[in-house]
């Protein structure tokens, strides 16, 4: 039998288990639950392992890449991977006789100025991954396969690991994990993985999936609070965060007071006010502007209240600022370029009229 029958028969008999599984504890909880669909599955199953199980297939040039990086990463990571005012520097530290030994040295180094992403990753899995599921920050996920892979090869180009021309694939993702630098500065003594390549075996898991059936606690409550000194010192948090996710920020705007308790099991928030079509904040947190500007403070690049200070005695600050968001620029602000917007024309005019007309929020 071929190996890939093997393999095709064993994820076949796997899903009949769980469904065998999931049919059982449906039995024991009537009308709790229903089974996921297999595209609810594969969006949700994105993982990539250190064995490169879950790895799609594609492929992508550095080449590539550094079109895709300087349109959509260099504007927070910088050109050559050196980040700069906010980020932390994904590129240097490494050497030639780091790819070759596996091991970083100047993680040892006390003298030296920083930890960098490649010196620090031990497997190119996690930086496949994480690129795939969380880049670009304003629009995680928005990556095709084939651009992660680029993305991925320049940035593995730009530490010296792989060359100029090199085309990264699914086929050979592998002898790429044998010339990362810091691939032998992680240990297996651990159980996090499963597989014998993946682990030494000494160690068992911390969490052992047995699930709670008697003498369970009703319902679990986590605080949590932010001490007065701190809300706001870098602006409004619940402004700063992304839409997506399960962290939406605390409006630290509002003075502080008795920590909310909150349900591990928490229900989806309510849904905000719907705002007048065109609204500025409206617009501001459609687009993420605010993942990048605070309304009152710098965080990557200026706040709004700076801006409409800047271009308060411009007769034109509208029809000039509107110009800026959709094309984008750097130098007026600081090194940290910020890239062209895609928001219409319409769009662009009334954030622009909003800055003219001070930033009130």
């Amino acid at each position: 039998m071929s190996s890939s029958r093997k393999l095709l028969i064993a994820g076949l008999l796997g899903l009949a288990l769980a469904g065998a599984g999931f049919a059982q504890a449906t039995q024991q909880m009537p009308g709790i639950g229903r089974a996921a669909t297999p595209k609810e599955i594969a969006a949700w199953d994105i993982d990539v392992r250190p064995d490169f199980k879950g790895l799609p297939r594609g492929s992508g040039s550095v080449a590539r890449g550094q079109d895709v990086w300087e349109g959509k990463c260099a504007h927070c990571h910088g050109i050559f991977g050196e980040s700069g005012e906010v980020f932390s520097p994904l590129v240097g530290g490494t050497t030639a006789d780091d790819i070759k030994t596996g091991h970083a040295a100047r993680l040892n180094d006390r003298g030296f100025p920083g930890r960098t992403t490649l010196m620090k990753v031990a497997t190119v899995s996690t930086l496949w991954d994480y690129i795939n599921r969380a880049m670009p920050w304003t629009a995680p996920k928005s990556l095709s396969t084939d651009e992660v892979y680029a993305v991925t090869a320049f940035l593995l180009n730009l530490g010296g690991v792989v060359p100029d021309d090199y085309v990264l694939s699914d086929r050979n993702i592998a002898q790429v994990q044998a010339r990362m630098p810091n691939r032998n500065g992680m240990t297996l003594e651990h159980s996090l993985w499963p597989g014998k390549s993946l682990t030494t075996g000494k160690f068992k898991p911390d969490v052992q999936a047995q699930t709670c059936m008697k003498d369970c606690p009703s319902e679990a409550q986590v605080a949590s609070a932010l001490p007065d000194h701190a809300r706001n010192a870098h602006g409004n948090l619940a402004e700063q965060n992304r839409a997506v996710g399960a962290q939406h920020g605390v409006d630290t705007t509002r003075a502080g007071g008795t920590p909310t308790p909150r349900s591990v099991a928490v229900a989806a928030p309510a849904a905000p006010a719907p705002a007048k079509a065109g609204a500025p904040m409206a617009l501001l947190n459609k687009y993420s502007c605010t993942a990048c500007h605070g309304i009152d403070s710098k965080l990557v690049g200026p706040s709004f209240k700076d801006v409409a200070k800047k271009y308060a005695g411009r007769a034109d600050a509208d029809t000039y600022l509107a110009g800026k968001i959709r094309a984008g620029g750097s130098g007026v602000w600081g090194g940290i370029p910020m890239p062209p917007q895609t928001l219409s024309d319409a769009e662009a005019a009334t954030i622009a009229q909003w800055l003219k007309a001070g930033a009130a929020r």
